[in-house]
This record gives structure tokens, C-alpha cells and sequence, in this order.
């Protein structure tokens, strides 16, 4: 009723004017008219934000009082503009028209060439319009909240525009609207929390006044306190009926809208009503729509539906009304900290964390097990709420008999925190992750992990009575988790694996930083020798405890006078290397000495000493103990290998920090490694020689001593040849390996740079090394799983893989030796071979070292190739004799393999012209190579490779094809091409190839057809369309622009004709002259340096586009042709090639670099 009386109050007192810009809007805007703003809207008002919400709201009220129906409708117009509609209604049409008319009129006139509206339009400007929209409906309400929304004009006149709105097909409408009435409804609720506390005052001042004696009670008071109540009882029935109305106009249809925007709208505005007026809201009826939302599909609205409980669980008062919902939908609430959206699940682990505090009882010790292995987490946010999570649990609940415990030391309370870390740390079986526990802990729980002191108490403190002393596994964890702490508090960033590197400090983080390592340094500095005595034979608590002193404040030793105890931390680091041969403490040992060995500290000298004095001890014991080892006559026994081998491996884990070049070892280290060769018989453990040996004649090169260098090092990559042919496959892999690191090391590239006094040491492998290096990569990488001899034992799969990533190694050493032309490029021949076969294992490795080499040399690589076919050829004939049958799968894995190859090539077939017809030539020549075992009139031995050669045509430009053909029949006899019965039929199918008109291969550059002739098409009217295009431009091409190498025509440029006079005399030989020029070339393009270019596009731009596309991408590619038979959805399903553009866009496809 109240709306039916609005509108026709309207129109008995509309004014003319139009659009809302009547006298009465002057109103409106006379508070902006020194301002120049006299002629605005509402809208462009909000929208520039100049003047306060306030004097806004004060204007429009101000315009109301003279003219309600002229500034309503100054407000709807604001709505409608909001919504980014360019229409405007008129009071005729708010006159005449109902709603639902108004909103389909406005719906015509909306824009539909954008979707873009202000809420939704990026910039700063319309994120502050958001923010100035929706306090303007929320200071309109307040401003309003005494008289106007009352008057059953004003608010049931919007509330049925947004109603409306919120019902629409036009999706800026329904968000605008939505957000409006969202806004609306919360501030209704802010007045309806204002009345209810009046009301309470009302009814206690009621009350009170009649409790009082008759002779003092005040009848006019009571009257008047009663006629407020009832007004105030009156209005709260208003509000009360205005917020149904929305509720259930609105908010009830929009939760569930299509768009995620407006549900996470809706869903944050209700957790704001049930936040501020609990009594009305915080039931099951508005509950369950949050439940129900928290299964929504968009990650937006389930943050949504968390950041609304937490409000509610931040007061325990409202917590504790929450006990049926929680119990209803707490299994989904611990469901969701596996949320897929990371800033979800961070929320959830906080929503448990506060339902954590407001009741012990919710969560099962099923549900907080699920959230505690989150502190393992990569991703920090999470990690770091699960540890919040954590803290709360254990360790925020204190018995009455720990208050009275001391603040620090092994009975303190913090005693008995840390220990129950380290048993959580235990459960939790995940020991090497002891840094990302910490690192979880650290915002909530610095204080108790940075309690070194009592960690150093619980470690060498002996028990009190009655106490339980820590098992053996229990100290390896805290001592990890001491070190972890101590990393932590030093270098002030996340460990590896979490966070994206490490952030600039504010100078409070560096100060507490600074102060940290002082602190660690004065204690430690005392405790870590005791802590080494201790566990000294410990392996894993000493590796840990030797890394502590990294993190040290070296002056402390000086200005704290601890000379004392550096020495025996000396003395306790002496005795660790002296009673361990383990690999791991021995290179603690050495990165111990190398932190503590910094010339800037005065205990330099000090630690340089003691340094040097364990070198010569182990130096003069390795010599003592060889010279006893490789005495004549003798045969070594167990012991004195063992003796031999443990103190040579402490002296290599000390190369690695140190210097040793002025200790003499490469003498002594070559007998050793040579009497192994000649006996045969050396152990495994003579791998650590090489590297040693390696660094010890690498770190001898004087100024002015390369001579002595060069042929160590060469009687060293010739030791390290021998040992190819060992017997034991970890000696020949490190052998392999350090002969790689030396390849490259010493290759013509160490000149590079202005180091061409260093051309001396450059030293290139000789062929029967080649050789050795690729016959050890074809016997130890390219072998299947079963045969791998390490692939077998208890853990089997993990095994294997760790065989699989160690051969991945071995073939991208060798690779690299390829690429970077230390081993010739024909080598790579029996790698390329390996392609199909070995696809899945070293399918990566393969292509990137195919596509450096073409970058390298396209013609050679093109040989490569070429020369790969044919060493699998050879391989077919000697197994399946000489009638080849092209229907066995052996044929047709070449086949396949030379599809492959030809693909490589790319779209751009002038860049790659000169390599294509090296290609045929060379398979050509292979083809006719051997005459036929069964004597004249049979085909030659290799015909049936010309079958394979053909997947390369595709690759010839038309010119070419031709040249290539003639060079064909130089091979041929007359009887060969009359020849038409099977065993020609790889001649007749090649020669076809040669022949075709030339469409397939001009199509292949721009559209991408393959070898095979099919296009991979979307649409086939398209593709036709195209074709027809392309076949014009090319065939006007063809008339005016061709090469002067295989043509008769005159030799152009694009825009230069050439003079005659000038020409090479090879440009006017005949034909087959020519094309043996061509054929005979063998640089890296068709032309010489001082050659203008053969052709030149002239189509627009086309080959720059090409060059473009090739340049996106690692390789180039095209599309690979499937079966006929292949559906689209079949084809989605097959596993991506390599090969394919698409792939290598996919972030599942990984390439392995290993350059």
C-alpha cells in the first residue's frame, strides 16, 4: 500500500524537467556550486569523490524535504547509472511505467558492445567509487533513519527498484542492485540495533519509574515512557518489515546467482548481520545458507563463508551459540584446509583455530591430526596457521602445577614445551622437515624456540630424580631442531622450498637479527664444545652440531675473551675427523674450518694453524700408509686398503673448502690410481680419487707453469680413458663424468674472453676417446630398466628412478660435450637414433640437443640425421637380411623416427633449404651405395631407405624439388625407371614426391601440412579459403621471383636486378652444373658471405611473421598429423608429442635443460 501511495503522490506533485535534472536537483547540488558542480548527478558526484558522503547525503536530504518525488527520483537514476547504463528515467516514465517496465526500458538502452560496468572496471578511480557507493546508502540510511524511512514513501519505493533490479537478465543490474541492497539491508540493521537498545532503555527507565513509592512515581513520566515505547515498538516493526522484504526479495534468490561475485556479496553481508545483531540473526534459519554456500564451487565465495564464522567465533559469547551448526558442518570445515585455493584453506585453519578457543570439546583428535601435518606444508601461509594450530593445542594449555616453575633451564616450563615439540616432531615421521616445522612455528612460538639455553640444558644436564631422561632418537631431533632454530633467527628468511626468496629487513628485524647472533655466539661459543665431547661418535648429532659455528659473531672471540674455548672447539673438531670416515661429518669438519678461517677476524691465525697442522698429519699419513701399500712383493690386505682409502677420503672432503695446492698429491694419487688399473682389482671407493686427483692438479697451475699442467692433465684424461673399461660400473661412471668436466673445462673455449695465453692447455679429445665416450654412453644410458643391475633391492621403484635420473646425468654430460663442439657432431647420430625408443626417458634431453645443433650448424645436423636413419637401416638389414619388408614394425619405426625428424625443420622452409637438400643428397647417395647381392635387375641393397627419405620432401621448396630429382636420376639407368614391380616401389614413391606439383609443399609454410599431406584443421571451409588464397600469392610469386642457382630465369632480388656482368660464372652454368654446386656446398646457408640474398619474400611481412613464430618457441615445429580415424576427442586424449607447438606452451610438458 505504502508503494501504491507513493506513486500516486507522484503524480500529483511531479514537476516537468527531465531526466532528473529539474529546479529541484539544483538543490541537490547547491552544496557544489562553488565548486562548478551545479549541473552534475547524483552518480557523477559519488563517482568523483571530491566532496564528503556526508554533505552528499545532507544535500539529497535537503531536496527531499522540498521535493520528495524529484530526489527519489534523483536516487533511482543513481542506481541505474551505477549500473553503467547510459539511459536515464524521466518522471513520465517513473509517472506511467511500473517497474518491471521501467527496468525493461532501461534494459534496451543498457550498452551491450561492453561488459564492463563500474563495479566491476579496474583502476583506482572505480575501486573508490565501490567504497563511496556503498557508504553513501549507508550514511542515506543513517541521515534517514529518525524521520524519512518512515514516511512509507522513500524506502519502499527503492526497496522494490532493487528488488526489481536483483531479478534481472542483465548481470550489471543484478550485481548493482545486489550490492545495493546488501548495503541497504545492513544498514537497516544498524537502526534496528539502535531501536532494540532504546527499547531496553525505555523499558528500564519504565521500569524503574513505577517501581518507585505512589507519592513519588511520576504518572506524565510513565505516560511518556510508555507513548515512546510504543513509537519505538512501531518503528521497530518497520525496519523489521523492510529487512523481510529484502531478505527474501533479495538475498534469498541472489545467494545462489550464477555469478560468484554476487554470492560472495551476499554471503559477506549476512556474517555482517549476524556479527552485529545476534539476537535477531545468529539462528539456524540464516546459519544454513552459510553452511550450504561453504560447498560453493568459486573459491571467492567460500573465503567468503570463513571470513563471515570467524567473526562470529572471534567472541566467545557468540561461539558458544554456534554448538549445532559447528557439529553440523565441522566435518566440511576441516575438509576445507585441503582447499585446492590456498588463501581458503589458510582461512579454514584459522576458523579451527578460533573454534579451537572457544571449545576444546568440537574437534576430535581425528580433526586436529588432519590440520597438525599441514605445518610440513610448502606453502607458508598455510604452514604458518596450521602452526598457530598447533601452538594452540599443545602448548597454550598450563596445569596449576606449572605456574610456579622457573623461567628458563631444564625445569622450567619451557623444558617441558620443548620436549613435547620434539616428540611432536618425532610423530609426525618426517625428520628431515625439521626447518619447516620451525620455520611454522616461528610467528607464534620465537620465544619458546630461541630458549637455546634450555635446549643446551636438556642436552647436558643430567636428569633430576623421578625425571625422564631423552632417548638417543629424541636428542637427534632437538639437536635438529636447535640448529633449525638457530638457521632461523640468523638468517631471518624461510627455508628452501617456501617463499619466493629473501625480503628486505626493517630495522627492527635487523637489530633483533644482530642481537640473536650475539646471543647464539656467547653461548654456544662455551656449550658447543662440550655438546661435540658429548656426542662425538654420534653421526647425525655432530653433522648438525658442526654446522652451528657458520652462524657465529667471530669478534666475540676476541672482545669476549673465548680464545679458550675456540681452542677447544678446535681440539673437539681434531678429534670428530679423527674417528669418523663418514662423508657427511668429514665435509662438516671442512666447512667448520672453512667459517671459522676468515682473514678479517684476528683468530685467523689461530684457526690457519690448526688447520694447517690436521693437513699435514693426513698428508703424511696417506704417504706413510701408500708407500707401505704399494711395496713390491707384498700383497695389500683389507686393512691397509681400508687405512688407504678412509685417510685419503678425509683429505678429499677438505678440497672442496681448502686449498691444498701446496701439499704434493697428484704424484701419489696417480700410483695409486695407476696400480689399480694395472691390478684390476681396486675397490669401489677409488671413485673419490678422481675428484680429489682432479682439484689437486687443477689448483697446481702456477703463472708460468702450464707446461707441468698440460700434462698432468692429459695423463690424467688418459688414466681416466682406461678406467672406462673397468669392472665396476661406479668407477666407470665417475670416470666418465670427471672426462666430461675436463672436455669442457679445457675446450677451445677456455680462450674466451681475452685468455688466449691459455691456448696451451686446450686439449681436444682425440677419436678412439670419442669413441670410448660414446660406446660407454650406448652400453650404461641406453639399456632398459630390467637390465639395470642397480634397479634391484627392497625399495625397488625408488631404485629405479634414482638409476634413471643417474643415466639422465650421464647423457646430458655427453650431450653438453655435442653442443658445445668438443666431440664432433656426427657422434650425436647414435643419440638421435635412441629418439623413439627411448622417448619417455631421455625424449627431452634429445630434442633440446637436436635443436642446439641445428642452431650450431643446420647443414651438419641435417647429416646427423640423415646419418641416424642410416645407422638404423643398417641395423634392420643385418637383423631381418636383405629383402626388406616396409610393413614390419622396424621399417616403420624409421619411418616414423624420419616423420619425426622432418617435423623439427619448421615452417620456415628458406632457412632450412640448404640443409634439406644436403639431407636428400646424402640419403641419395646411401640409397645407391651397395649394389643388389642377387645381381643386376635387382633393386640396390639400400633402394628401400628412399621410402624413408621421402617424409623429407614435404621440406623441399619446389625449385629444389626439382634440382633434387635431377640429382636422383644421375643414379638412375633407363631400366630403373621403367622398373614398376614392388621391390621399386620406395624409387616410384620417392620420385613422386620429387614430382608433385609443388602445392603440398608451398601449403606446408603457411598452413603447416605435413609429410604426410593432411592439414590439421578446425574448419574445412577455412582452410580451403586459405589455400586458394595462398596458392595465388605464391604462384605470382613463382612468376616473378626465382632462384638463380636452379633456374634459367633472371636472376632477382626483391627489388634489385642483378647485372649481368657481375654474376659468379657459376650462375650461368646448365643445369645439372648447378645443381652440383648447390649439392656440393657445405657452408651453413645455400649463399656465401658475398652473395646477394637468393630470394626474398615478397609476400607482406609473411617470412618475418615466420621467423616470429619460430622464435616463440624452442624449436621449430608443426602440428603432427594423427590418423584419419582419430576423433577430436580421441586425439585430446593421446599423449602430447614433443614435438607439437601446443606441448611446449603446456606447463605439463617439461623440457629438461641441462646446458
Amino acid at each position: 500500500m505504502a508503494a501504491k501511495k507513493g506513486k500516486k503522490a507522484l503524480g500529483d506533485k511531479a514537476k516537468g524537467g527531465g531526466a532528473g535534472r529539474t529546479p529541484g536537483l539544483g538543490r541537490v547540488n547547491g552544496h557544489h556550486q562553488e565548486n562548478g558542480m551545479e549541473n552534475m548527478t547524483l552518480f557523477e558526484v559519488v563517482k568523483m569523490g571530491k566532496s564528503a558522503t556526508q554533505s552528499v547525503v545532507d544535500d539529497w536530504i535537503e531536496a527531499y524535504k522540498h521535493d520528495r518525488d524529484i530526489a527519489l527520483l534523483d536516487l533511482i537514476n543513481f542506481f541505474i547509472q551505477c549500473s553503467g547504463c547510459k539511459g536515464a528515467v524521466s518522471p513520465e516514465m517513473f509517472r506511467h511505467m511500473q517497474n518491471s517496465e521501467i527496468i525493461r526500458k532501461m534494459t534496451e538502452e543498457f550498452d551491450e558492445d561492453s561488459g564492463d560496468y563500474p563495479l566491476t572496471m579496474s583502476g583506482p578511480q572505480w575501486k573508490k567509487f565501490r567504497i563511496s557507493f556503498c557508504d553513501f546508502i549507508a550514511v542515506l540510511v543513517r541521515q534517514c533513519q529518525y524521520s524519512i524511512i518512515y514516511d512509507e514513501y522513500m524506502m519502499d519505493t527503492v526497496i522494490s527498484l532493487l528488488t526489481g533490479l536483483s531479478d534481472s537478465q542483465v548481470r550489471a543490474f543484478r550485481h548493482t542492485s545486489t550490492l545495493a541492497a546488501m548495503k541497504l539491508m545492513t544498514a537497516l540493521v544498524n537502526v534496528a540495533l539502535n531501536l532494540s537498545i532504546n527499547m531496553d532503555n525505555t523499558q528500564r527507565q519504565y521500569e524503574a519509574e513505577r517501581n518507585k513509592v505512589v507519592a513519588k512515581r511520576a504518572n506524565d513520566r510513565l505516560e511518556l515512557l510508555l507513548q515512546k515505547r510504543k513509537e519505538l515498538q512501531e518503528n521497530q516493526d518497520e525496519i523489521e518489515n523492510m529487512m523481510n522484504a529484502i531478505f527474501k526479495g533479495v538475498f534469498v534468490h541472489r545467494y545462489r546467482d550464477a555469478i560468484a561475485e554476487i554470492r560472495a556479496v551476499c554471503i559477506e553481508e549476512i556474517g555482517v548481520w549476524m556479527k552485529l545483531y545476534s539476537d535477531a540473526f545468529l539462528n539456524d534459519s540464516y546459519l544454513k545458507y552459510v553452511g550450504w554456500t561453504m560447498h560453493d564451487k568459486q573459491g571467492e565465495v567460500r573465503l567468503k563463508c570463513l571470513t563471515a564464522l570467524q567473526g562470529l567465533f572471534y567472541s566467545r559469547e557468540l561461539g558458544a551459540r554456534l554448538e549445532l551448526f559447528t557439529s553440523r558442518f565441522k566435518d566440511r570445515i576441516v575438509s576445507m584446509t585441503l582447499d585446492k585455493e590456498y588463501d581458503v584453506a589458510v582461512q579454514a585453519v584459522k576458523l579451527l583455530t578460533l573454534v579451537l578457543q572457544s571449545s576444546d570439546e568440537v574437534l576430535t583428535a581425528e580433526d586436529c591430526e588432519s590440520i597438525y601435518h599441514l605445518v610440513y606444508s610448502a606453502h607458508r601461509p598455510i604452514a604458518v596457521s596450521a602452526g598457530e594450530f598447533l601452538f594452540k593445542k599443545l602448548f597454550s594449555h598450563r596445569d596449576p602445577e606449572e605456574e610456579g616453575l622457573p623461567r628458563r633451564g631444564r625445569q622450567s616450563l619451557n623444558g617441558s614445551l620443548i620436549k613435547t615439540t620434539v616428540f611432536f616432531f618425532l610423530e609426525s615421521e618426517l625428520h628431515e622437515h625439521g626447518a619447516y616445522l620451525v620455520d611454522s612455528l616461528w610467528d607464534c612460538a620465537s620465544e619458546l624456540l630461541k630458549d637455546w639455553e634450555t635446549m643446551i640444558s636438556l642436552l647436558l644436564d643430567e636428569p633430576m630424580s623421578g625425571e625422564e631422561a631423552l632417548t638417543d632418537r629424541q636428542e637427534t631431533a632437538l639437536v635438529e631442531i636447535m640448529l633449525c632454530a638457530i638457521r632461523q633467527a640468523c638468517e631471518c628468511h624461510p627455508p628452501v622450498g617456501r617463499g619466493t626468496g629473501k625480503r628486505v629487513l626493517s630495522a627492527k628485524e635487523k637489530k633483533t637479527q644482530l642481537d640473536d647472533r650475539t646471543r647464539i655466539t656467547e653461548m654456544f661459543a662455551v656449550a658447543l664444545p662440550l655438546l661435540l665431547a658429548k656426542y662425538c661418535v654420534d653421526i647425525d648429532k655432530v653433522t648438525n652440531l658442526l654446522q652451528i659455528p657458520k652462524y657465529f659473531d667471530l669478534d666475540i672471540y676476541t672482545t669476549g675473551r673465548l680464545e679458550k674455548h675456540l681452542d677447544a672447539l678446535l681440539r673437539q673438531i681434531w678429534e670428530v675427523q679423527d674417528k669418523h670416515t663418514d662423508t657427511e661429518v668429514l665435509e662438516a669438519c671442512s666447512t667448520t674450518y672453512h667459517a671459522l678461517c676468515n682473514e678479517e677476524f684476528t683468530i685467523f691465525n689461530r684457526v690457519d694453524i690448526a688447520r694447517s697442522q690436521l693437513l699435514d698429519e693426513l698428508v703424511d699419513k696417506f704417504n706413510r700408509l701408500l708407500e707401505d701399500f704399494l711395496q713390491e712383493g707384498e700383497e695389500p690386505d683389507e686393512d691397509d686398503a681400508y687405512q688407504v682409502l678412509s685417510t685419503l677420503k678425509k683429505i678429499s672432503a677438505f678440497h672442496n673448502a681448502h686449498d691444498l695446492s701446496k701439499w704434493d698429491l697428484f704424484t701419489s694419487n696417480y700410483r695409486l690410481l695407476n696400480t689399480g688399473l694395472q691390478n684390476g682389482d681396486m675397490p669401489e671407493q677409488v671413485t673419490a680419487e678422481y675428484s680429489l686427483t682432479l682439484s689437486i692438479f687443477l689448483n697446481t697451475g702456477k703463472p708460468g707453469d702450464m707446461v707441468n699442467l698440460r700434462k698432468q692433465m692429459r695423463a690424467f684424461c688418459l688414466m681416466c680413458q682406461r678406467y672406462l673399461n673397468s669392472i665396476n660400473n661406479a668407477v666407470k661412471e665417475q670416470a666418465f663424468t670427471i672426462l666430461c668436466d675436463l672436455l669442457m673445462i679445457f675446450s677451445h673455449q677456455i680462450m674466451s674472453s681475452g685468455r688466449e695465453q691459455l691456448e696451451p692447455l686446450v686439449y681436444t679429445p682425440d677419436s678412439s676417446l670419442q669413441a670410448d665416450l660414446l660406446n660407454f654412453i650406448l652400453d650404461q644410458v641406453f639399456i632398459d630398466q630390467d637390465d639395470d643391475n642397480n634397479s634391484t633391492g627392497q625399495n625397488e621403484e625408488a631404485s629405479k628412478i634414482e638409476a634413471l635420473h643417474k643415466r639422465r646425468n650421464l647423457l646430458a654430460a655427453y650431450c653438453k660435450l655435442i653442443i658445445y663442439n668438443v666431440v664432433e657432431m656426427n657422434t650425436a647420430a647414435d643419440i638421435f637414433k635412441q629418439y623413439m625408443r627411448y622417448y619417455n626417458d631421455y625424449g627431452d634431453i634429445i630434442k633440446d640437443t637436436l635443436s642446439k645443433t641445428r642452431q650450431i650448424d643446420k647443414v651438419q645436423c641435417a647429416k646427423t640425421l640423415v646419418l641416424s636413419l642410416q645407422a638404423l637401416f643398417n641395423e634392420m638389414l643385418s637383423e631381418l637380411g636383405f629383402n626388406v619388408d616396409r610393413s614390419t614394425s622396424a621399417f616403420c619405426g624409421i619411418k616414423e623416427l624420419a616423420r619425426r625428424f622432418s617435423l623439427t625443420f619448421g615452417l620456415d622452409q628458406l632457412k632450412t633449404r640448404e640443409a634439406i637438400a644436403m639431407l636428400h643428397k646424402d640419403g641419395i647417395e646411401f640409397a645407391f651405395k651397395e649394389p643388389s647381392p642377387q645381381g643386376q635387375g635387382s633393386p640396390p641393397l639400400n633402394l628401400a631407405f628412399l621410402d624413408i627419405l621421402s617424409e623429407f620432401s614435404s621440406k623441399l621448396i619446389r625449385q629444389d624439388r626439382r634440382s633434387v630429382h635431377m640429382y636422383l636420376e644421375r643414379f638412375m639407368t633407363v631400366q630403373m625407371a621403367l622398373q614398376r614391380e614392388d621391390c621399386w616401389l620406395p624409387l616410384i614413391s620417392y620420385r613422386n614426391s620429387l614430382q608433385a606439383g609443388g602445392d603440398d609443399d608451398t601449403m606446408s609454410v603457411v598452413s603447416g601440412i605435413s609429410s604426410r599431406g593432411s592439414t590439421r584443421s578446425k574448419k574445412s571451409k577455412p582452410a580451403t579459403s586459405s589455400k586458394r588464397k595462398f596458392d595465388a600469392v605464391w604462384m605470382n610469386r613463382e612468376q616473378n621471383v626465382q632462384t638463380p642457382v636452379m633456374m634459367h630465369s633472371p636472376h632477382l632480388t626483391s627489388t634489385v636486378l642483378r647485372d649481368p656482368k657481375k654474376m659468379r660464372p657459376e650462375d650461368t652454368q646448365s643445369p645439372n652444373k648447378r645443381l652440383c654446386v648447390l649439392l656440393s656446398r657445405r657452408g651453413s646457408g645455400l649463399m656465401e658471405d658475398d652473395e646477394e640474398p637468393i630470394v626474398e619474400d615478397v609476400m607482406m611481412s609473411s617470412e618475418d611473421r615466420l621467423e616470429d613464430i619460430n622464435e616463440g618457441m624452442d624449436f621449430d615445429t608443426i602440428d603432427i598429423d594423427l590418423p584419419a580415424s582419430k576423433n577430436r576427442r580421441e586425439r585430446t586424449e593421446l599423449k602430447p608429442d614433443y614435438f607439437d607447438p601446443s606441448s611446449i606452451m603446456d606447463d605439463s610438458v617439461r623440457i629438461f635443460h641441462f646446458l
